[in-house]
């Protein structure tokens, strides 16, 4: 497994050295931004984890019936595992496999999971998704939960290829469940990036503040403000983090300066059309079997199997 802390010393330096700054979105997932992001998730803007729970909840016996009862359940980005139950109930399964980044949270997470089902077997990965991490053995065709729009970091080409590697690690005749969010109004979608409690303002500058905690930063935080914006070429919103005045600071040992308006790309979140998440599923050897949305068609929930053909390495 890779040294997470090493790697975000190697992101941080890259990304700030770069004519225009950015910084993956994976690393705004330290204990405090985790915390902070369940903050988020029941935020009245925050429509996904509602919409998607609703969907989890009203397509339990076909997600049972599509995506294979009794099969161990492998969760990407578990976070605080809120929605797994409703999966874990609707296929019957009793293994489950989390993997997150952030060990810390994991861990407090997976405590309070296994008293509330103390029935169910949990192996917890603490680990980064989007490398290649070898799973426990486990018997039997795999579901795999991808929820939140989670995929949506991530540009096109990338998805493709993580949505490739998600399909190795499982293996042959495995299922993903997946949700993706999907495109609507724009004002819609930029309240849900900027609330007015500030609460994703505070998640987006905590990734300065895991700066200076983690490698010796300076960064004066007063000196950034949090900025989200809907591209619609583009087909995405992206966060920011904008200099308000000119400003120099440390950082993993390092000297950086930025002018009053340059920015810290810090998150793109991609929306999707039905027909390009099934562009996306085949590009990258999934076969779409089911899709559900909610009556106002905000959020989008997809069951895909591995595509016939043979695995490629």
């Amino acid at each position: 497994m890779a040294d997470v802390a090493s790697d975000f010393g190697e992101a941080v330096i890259s990304g700030l050295s770069q004519p225009r700054r950015i910084i993956p979105a994976r690393y705004l997932y330290d204990v405090r931004g985790s915390e902070l992001f369940e903050q988020i998730t029941r935020l009245p803007e925050y429509y996904p984890t509602r919409t998607e729970t609703l969907l989890l909840k009203r397509h339990a016996a076909d997600l049972g019936r599509l995506s294979g009862r009794g099969r161990p359940v492998v969760e990407f980005g578990a976070g605080s595992a809120a929605k797994t139950p409703l999966l874990l109930d609707a296929t019957g399964a009793t293994t489950y496999v989390p993997i997150d980044i952030s060990k810390e949270f994991l861990e407090g997470a997976m405590a309070r999971l296994a008293a509330a089902r103390p029935a169910l077997r949990i192996v917890p990965i603490a680990g980064d998704f989007t490398h290649p991490l070898k799973l426990p053995p486990l018997a039997g065709p795999l579901t795999g939960f991808f929820p939140g729009s989670t995929i949506g970091n991530f540009d096109h080409r990338s998805a493709v290829n993580l949505l490739r590697s998600l399909r190795q690690t499982l293996g042959p005749a495995a299922s993903l469940v997946i949700g993706i969010d999907s495109r609507k109004n724009s004002r819609l979608l930029e309240a849900a990036y900027d609330d007015a409690a500030g609460i994703t303002a505070a998640f987006n500058l905590n990734l300065l503040q895991r700066i200076n905690r983690e490698l010796d930063g300076t960064i004066p935080i007063d000196a950034f403000e949090h900025r989200a914006v809907w591209h619609d070429g583009l087909g995405r919103v992206e966060m920011h983090l904008v200099a308000n005045r000119d400003v120099a600071f440390a950082a993993a040992g390092r000297r950086f300066s930025m002018g009053a308006g340059e920015t810290i790309h810090t998150e793109n979140s991609y929306k999707y059309t039905l027909e390009e998440a099934r562009l996306l599923a085949r590009a990258s050897g999934w076969e779409p079997l089911a899709f559900w949305t909610d009556p106002d068609g905000l959020f989008g929930l997809h069951v895909w199997t591995a595509a016939s053909d043979e695995l490629q390495p």
